[in-house]
């Protein structure tokens, strides 16, 4: 069974290019910004940031968050605002995936930031373990 909209799981990609020569500074402010983002968000349920095999420039930040909330905590989180503005330096391509269905609330907030989405909502097939999350 989905849960409502804002309560469920849900999975974010973030694929990330970095400019050529920026690679091991990029990954200094990734491995900051998920140090504090392992620190201080209970929600966020799984933080990895895994390379392309194709493209040594190409990164993604798989993230798995408890519910909606949990991610507009993190939008605001003061070390991911500050990753956002060194990203900015480093790199020349954001774009967001999300996975799962999320609160009208989390759309805008990417939205509001000008960052390309693309929203992979759920179907009727499917199922939450919610009790893990009670």
């Amino acid at each position: 069974m989905i849960m409502s909209d804002s309560e469920n799981p849900f999975v974010l990609l973030a694929r990330i290019t970095v400019k050529g020569g920026m690679v091991d500074a990029y990954l200094e402010i990734a491995e900051e910004v998920d140090r504090a983002v392992e620190n201080t968000e209970e929600g966020m349920l799984l933080n990895t940031f895994d390379r392309d095999p194709d493209d040594p420039h190409k990164f993604v930040w798989t993230e798995v968050y408890r519910k909606s909330d949990d991610f507009l905590f993190h939008a605001d989180n003061p070390p991911v605002l500050e990753y956002v503005e060194k990203h900015a330096e480093l790199a020349t391509h954001f774009a967001i995936e999300i996975y799962g269905n999320v609160s009208n609330e989390v759309i805008e907030a990417i939205n509001s930031r000008e960052i390309p989405l693309k929203h992979f909502a759920s179907t009727s097939v499917g199922y939450i373990r919610s009790e893990r999350f009670a």
